[in-house]
């Protein structure tokens, strides 16, 4: 294997034809063919240059994920640089949007750094409305990941913007903030609860997203949230309130098992379902054996009651 004396990146790169490839398919195979010739501390030396001088995306795709094998920090800044469109002149659209899949990419792998110097280049990303969606999600998720409190108020503000068109946007910042776990995102996550009751369509995935953020929040005794999560119990969505009984079950509040209780009623068979693991989940076989003994339940409660049982006494 190469010794990093012996490192030429410029004919590395010359080598791998990535500045203007002949073909694409045959550059990427001899950068992944790099790993039987260098160590990793060199490789992680070649990818950060061939990060600067690539601009063919499937290469910058294939190049960015060997990259993030290593996580060298080092490699952080090239994939800000790539993220900001730093290291493409001019104001080519047309390029741009090409990227698009490269810079997402890039967002999702600076996330797994965890590291909060990048926080506000994505935000910056993410607040820019001229964006393309995609970016602002991979911006969102990873803002999410990385879990610094200095994100949540302008994801706050990206959640109840008004005049934000997307509504993608907004499912991937209340998603991020169930992620951080910071308690100011708990009024504002309600209040996209209150202001869309009701409403379906567009607005069913948002909901979703807000209520998954909420039972990451772990609210015992908050009982404007209870309050919320159980009128999702009446949604028209079957996805909604299931996921309302997930997040009640993670509550805590002293009233989420009889609440949750009530569901065993519902219309939907999988919303039943749900509710049954729930209870299970919070108190143990005796539900189970109360469903299978009792004339108040159907026959599909009955079955799934005795399918856990029998799961519970392989284990």
């Amino acid at each position: 294997m190469a010794t990093e004396g012996e490192l030429n990146l410029e004919l590395l790169a010359k080598e791998c034809d990535i500045v203007n490839p002949a073909n694409i398919s045959e550059s990427i195979k001899m950068i992944l063919s790099l790993d039987e010739r260098f160590e990793s501390f060199n490789l992680v030396k070649i990818y950060n240059y061939f990060l600067t001088v690539c601009n063919e995306p499937e290469i910058l795709m294939n190049i960015i994920k060997c990259s993030d094998r290593f996580r060298d920090k080092s490699t952080l800044p090239y994939l800000v640089d790539i993220l900001l469109l730093k290291n493409f002149s001019g104001d080519n659209l047309s390029l741009k949007e090409r990227l698009t899949s490269v810079r997402a990419l890039c967002a999702k792998a600076i996330a797994n750094y965890k590291d909060t110097s990048v926080v506000t280049p994505l935000l910056y990303c993410l607040n820019n409305k001229n964006e393309h969606y995609r970016v602002r999600l991979a911006c969102a998720d990873a803002l999410g990941k990385i879990g610094d409190k200095y994100a949540v108020a302008p994801l706050i503000d990206v959640m109840q913007d008004e005049d934000e068109k997307s509504v993608y946007v907004k499912e991937s910042a209340a998603s991020a903030l169930g992620l951080i776990g910071d308690i100011r995102a708990i009024d504002p996550l309600v209040s996209i609860l209150e202001a869309n009751k009701g409403l379906v369509d567009k607005f069913t995935f948002l909901k979703e997203r807000v209520i998954e953020a909420l039972g990451k929040l772990k609210l015992n005794n908050n009982d404007r949230v209870f309050s919320a999560l159980k009128n999702s119990l009446m949604d028209d969505s079957t996805q909604i309130r299931i996921n309302a009984i997930e997040a009640l079950m993670e509550s805590e509040h002293p009233k989420a098992y009889e609440t949750i209780y009530e569901c065993l009623n519902d219309r939907d068979d999988e919303v039943k379902k749900n509710a049954l693991i729930a209870l299970y989940n919070m108190n143990g076989r005796e539900i189970l054996d109360k469903i299978i003994k009792s004339a108040d339940f159907c026959s599909f409660l009955k079955d799934e009651a005795q399918s856990l049982i029998e799961e519970y006494e392989d284990e």
